[in-house]
């Protein structure tokens, strides 16, 4: 790919997805002085956005045709796929793709093969933190690709998050977030347990939130998300079940590809499998376990 200046606002950024993450993303973007265009193959996520204030486009054609960052924001390495293959007959000459959904490492690489040989950057670039804070521009970014691609739109990623990480080459942005994930799920299981054992005992959830926040067993779950979602039954975090399970599938299915053994990672690639079956595809994640938290 021909070397190529810093994008800086007012470019034009498209953003592919506009769901829970990627209409508030979209709003940061704009905030920090990007032309930025939205789409989404659903109707009425185009709807939502236009009425939100952001400019959506009726087909992929018009939404990356002068964009020169094109970001995605979809559910799997499936969509992203089909979203690179129908954006690229329109995409402007050295425009840079970048992947900040959760797809599958390995793939992410193969994808990267395709782009670099026609022309295009492509670097992948998941995000960790949430709708509060895509909505505060405080994500976590985990960068993975070429350097030079990613010096060129480090702008655009520092405008919706404010920790980025450079994880290595390309790929590695997306196994870091599947990592993340499968270890964030391993503390939830274990949080909801733990309520469960404790409150059958007759200890009060909100004291052991408590007791735990100031102990060893401190994790993302019992700071962010016990009092928060799951002891008053809220569950409304914004990131689904079906997401998490298939992030710890992506993280298991990573270690078998290289050889690592990973048993806990197979236990939970079971236990979240069934209960996102179980709960169905748009419960939310922190509903894991919810039969067994009394309220």
């Amino acid at each position: 790919m021909a070397e190529a200046r810093t994008v800086r606002p007012p470019a034009t950024v498209a953003v592919v997805g506009l769901g829970n993450m990627g209409r508030p993303m979209a709003a940061s973007l704009t905030r920090a002085g990007y032309d930025v265009v939205g789409f989404d193959l659903q109707p009425a996520a185009r709807e939502r956005f236009a009425q939100a204030g952001g400019r959506a486009a009726a087909d992929m054609a018009a939404a990356v045709a002068r964009a020169a960052v094109v970001i995605m924001l979809l559910p799997d390495g499936k969509a992203v796929g089909a979203a690179v293959a129908a954006m690229r007959p329109h995409l402007a000459a050295g425009a840079v793709v970048i992947d900040m959904s959760s797809s599958a490492p390995l793939g992410t690489r193969a994808l990267g093969a395709e782009l670099d040989a026609a022309g295009f950057g492509f670097i992948d670039a998941p995000v960790s933190g949430g709708v509060k804070r895509a909505a505060d521009a405080t994500l976590a970014v985990m960068v993975g690709g070429d350097p030079a691609v990613i010096a060129q739109v480090e702008p655009v990623l520092a405008a919706v998050g404010n920790a980025i990480f450079r994880t290595g080459p390309l790929g590695s942005g997306h196994a870091m977030k599947a990592l993340n994930n499968y270890v964030s799920a391993a503390g939830l299981a274990a949080a909801v347990e733990a309520l469960a054992v404790g409150q059958k005992f007759g200890l009060d959830p909100a004291v052991m939130t408590d007791v735990l926040n100031a102990s060893s067993g401190r994790n993302n779950t019992t700071e962010n998300k016990l009092k928060q979602f799951i002891i008053p039954g809220t569950f409304t975090s914004g990131f689904s079940i079906a997401l998490m399970a298939k992030d710890i599938r992506t993280a298991d299915e990573l270690a078998e590809a290289i050889g690592v053994p990973t048993p806990l990672a197979e236990v939970c690639r079971t236990l979240w499998g069934e209960e996102a079956q179980k709960l169905g595809p748009g419960a939310d994640h922190t509903e894991y376990g919810k039969h067994l938290v009394e309220r």
